[in-house]
């Protein structure tokens, strides 16, 4: 039996009119009809397709296939014209219109990805689509940094050797590890609320980066179905379904730098004619790194996933993966004793500084199509997640005698569930998609921990210690309705509510009124609103606007009382996708952002801090072409101003937010088997500090890609850091004290690579 809830109960009153006009136009398209209608499917795992592009012609009426792999007409010529299906990485697929069956399924065959099959159609409302796809099929994914890479703009920042979560750079905003950006993977979130080390910590290297098929992103917070967190955007990596070949595979590199990954598919070739698919993927990495003092990192994941139909109208899809991470780390070490030559440039001034942590999850969905084609999803997941990390930003700066070594410390329980319904039907010629969405979250954490420590375990001064108990749950409702064959609107409403619980266990927290259970809770409702425009075949502009969000931790929260802990973030993008030619791809996009002030929990020293007013504008300019289909180029650029409203100019900058940057390369991909790519990333200077008398400093860094790729085998090389500069993967502006020394305020850095050279070796095998 299925329930639906009408999620209209779940928002408050004074939203009854603006839902009503959905629920109207959501009753009022039951009655239409579809004339044509089918499913899209691949060849190999019979498995459906989501995103492929059904254009009927003349008149190049498209629809884009749903994660059923279900695309639908109205009101078509049937006795003339033909239907063509195309989708990124598989081969068109042609039919004359007298000659399909509705309700037929469509098989589509894998061949190499071309730029020539993007196609720019009505009724999309992510512009970003077109790149992803070819970008992830033509560029990969090298290794777990590139998991983040692949999202055009965002930087990133690694100062603990590789264990931690790195530190996200998106249009303008230092986003720490998560704060600002939404990242999940097959839909279970990946970021962690009220987290030891800092609000929506986004560790994604669980995630072995093989598994990865595809990425969807978009800039901006304009999806009603993501809530908290999704401010400059959000990116949901898509493990395989399936996988085609087993995979042995062996790197070895400088530094002492081992990987070995295996892949296994766990049923035959008579299961995937059953639309059944289970494999199993395993990796082991061992790292000293390139820092003076050696880091000794270790990291195990293991990943199995299940997929197969269980009827004609539902499909299981259930995960399992597992984490284990070790490691020392060199930590930020300050300029000024780099200059000095107290420390070198790849020195540590703490050999104890370091971490371990853990992550075990378990992921299922079960999407269900009913008779008329709609779609339900239904998803539960948990996760258990230990986390315990080592730092010393300040050296000597308070405790003169035994150092400023902290330790951050959580053990946590996630649990989640995601749903939604879509309906597809017609109000008159246009078509209209209607969702209804619910999440919900628990995250449960005990004794989350941060403490003045020495020699890693020996507490000197507890700071915080507590369990955490925090709800949250969302509500969305979206409309996109295809005005005509150029014009489509989507209109988004969503509503979130949290509840927080602190057991406070330290009677020396002077941000709370001693030991006891502190309880809090607030909500926020977020319209969004889409406009797409489809100029011609080939141009396709936008028009974005909305709200977002995002939590704040539950210790700032209960202490604060809700005041200004649950912030809204307001945005606009003005922009285009343009084909020119067939092999050359543009996005292009003005935009504005404004985050409103709040109280923000500073994860390192247990404090309250106070947030401004920011204001910020800036461009995206993404371009691809492919001259041949042997030949990929790729290049994103970005620019940011920012500024803290409230503060008097000059004195109002945005530290560390990125202004300049930009990422690009090409990727080759001979028929004799010869492929790789030359890549560059480049983060301009950006100041460190409100007035910018201290300066982060940009740098420009190459790496290069070498493969011989056969059916059976591959041999390649990766180099990281080509030319060999010296440069600053992370820097902070830091008040820091070396021992029996005077305390500097100046950057404090990690450095970035070295040249890094590791080689490797795959076998592929049925």
């Amino acid at each position: 039996m299925q329930i639906l809830v009408k999620p209209v109960t779940l928002y408050p009153l004074m939203m009854k009119k603006f839902l009503f006009f959905f629920f109207l136009l959501f009753a009022q398209s039951s009655f239409a009809q579809v004339f044509l209608s089918g499913t899209v499917a691949d060849s190999l795992t019979h498995s459906p397709i989501s995103g492929v592009t059904a254009m009927v012609s003349p008149g190049n009426k498209a629809d884009v296939t749903d994660e059923s792999g279900h695309f639908s007409f109205k009101n078509l010529p049937v006795s003339t014209g033909t239907i063509t299906f195309s989708a990124v990485g598989y081969g068109k697929v042609s039919l004359p219109l007298a000659e399909y069956r509705k309700g037929q399924i469509v098989y589509l065959a894998q061949r190499s990805t071309a730029l020539a099959d993007v196609v720019i159609s009505a009724g999309g409302t992510n512009p970003y689509k077109a790149i992803s796809e070819t970008d992830i099929k033509l560029r990969g994914v090298a290794n777990s940094q590139e998991v983040l890479h692949i999202i055009p703009g965002l930087f990133i920042g690694q100062h603990q050797g590789g264990g931690k979560a790195e530190q996200i750079f998106l249009r303008g905003f230092d986003n720490d590890h998560g704060t600002d950006i939404s990242l999940s993977v097959d839909g279970m979130p990946i970021n962690m609320v009220s987290h030891a080390h800092g609000q929506g910590y986004a560790d994604s290297h669980f995630i072995i980066p093989e598994t990865i098929e595809s990425t969807t992103y978009e800039k901006g917070m304009y999806n009603a179905e993501k809530g908290d967190l999704a401010v400059t955007g959000f990116a949901d990596f898509h493990t395989a379904d399936a996988i085609g070949t087993n995979t042995v595979k062996l790197e070895a590199g400088q530094y002492n730098t081992y990987r070995l990954l295996g892949m296994v598919n766990l049923l035959g070739d008579k299961a995937r004619a059953n639309s059944q698919s289970w494999y199993a993927a395993s990796e082991y990495r061992y790292s000293d790194s390139y820092f003076d003092n050696l880091q000794h990192f270790k990291r195990f994941n293991f990943f199995t996933k299940y997929h197969g139909r269980l009827d004609d109208h539902n499909w299981l899809t259930v995960s399992a993966s597992t984490l284990y991470s070790k490691w020392k780390a060199s930590g930020q070490i300050p300029e000024s004793a780099v200059n000095e030559g107290a420390v070198g440039f790849y020195g540590a001034l703490d050999p104890n500084e370091g971490g371990v942590t853990s992550r075990t999850n378990i992921n299922a969905q079960l999407l269900t199509t009913l008779s008329d084609h709609d779609l339900i999803k239904n998803q539960l997941y948990y996760s258990r997640y230990k986390f315990d990390l080592h730092t010393n930003f300040t050296f000597y700066l308070v405790d003169t005698v035994n150092g400023d070594e902290i330790r951050q410390k959580e053990a946590r329980n996630l649990y989640g569930y995601n749903g939604s319904y879509q309906h597809e039907s017609y109000l008159g010629k246009m078509k209209l998609t209607s969702e209804a969405g619910l999440n919900a979250r628990l995250d449960v954490t005990s004794n989350s921990e941060l403490s003045h420590t020495v020699n890693n375990y020996t507490v000197i001064n507890p700071i915080k210690l507590g369990d955490i108990t925090e709800t949250g749950a969302g509500a969305y409702l979206s409309e996109t309705l295809q005005l005509s064959l150029k014009l489509t609107l989507n209109a988004g409403l969503r509503f979130d509510q949290f509840y927080y619980r602190y057991n406070n266990k330290l009677a020396s927290d002077t941000t709370l009124n001693g030991v006891g259970v502190y309880k809090a809770s607030n909500n926020t409702i977020s319209p969004k609103l889409r406009l797409t425009y489809q100029a011609t075949d080939a141009a396709q502009f936008y028009l974005f606007t909305g709200k977002g969000f995002h939590s704040n931790d539950t210790r700032v929260v209960v202490a604060e009382k809700g005041l200004q802990t649950l912030p809204a973030a307001y945005g606009a993008d003005l922009g285009t996708v343009l084909k020119p030619a067939k092999n050359l791809l543009f996005n292009a996009a003005l935009w504005y952002s404004y985050l409103q002030k709040e109280y923000v929990y500073a994860g390192d020293g247990g404090t309250v801090d106070f947030s401004g007013r920011t204001r910020r504008v800036g461009f995206d300019l993404s371009g691809r072409y492919q001259p041949t289909g042997a030949i990929y180029l790729d290049a994103d650029v970005n620019y940011a101003h920012g500024r803290a409203i409230d503060d008097p100019k000059g004195a109002n900058y945005i530290p560390l937010a990125p202004v300049w940057s930009s990422t690009g390369g090409i990727t080759y991909n001979l028929k004799n088997g010869f492929n790789g790519s030359l890549r560059y990333r480049w983060l301009g200077d950006r100041p460190a500090n409100e007035d910018y008398s201290l300066k982060a400093e940009g740098y420009f860094v190459n790496d290069l890609v070498l493969n011989y790729t056969r059916p059976k085998y591959e041999v390649g090389l990766t180099i990281n850091n080509l030319f060999g500069v010296k440069w600053k993967e992370t820097q902070f502006e830091t008040v820091t004290r070396l021992k029996g020394q005077a305390a500097v305020d100046g950057i404090a850095f990690t450095a970035g690579t070295k040249f890094l050279a590791v080689a490797h070796v795959s076998y592929f095998f049925k």
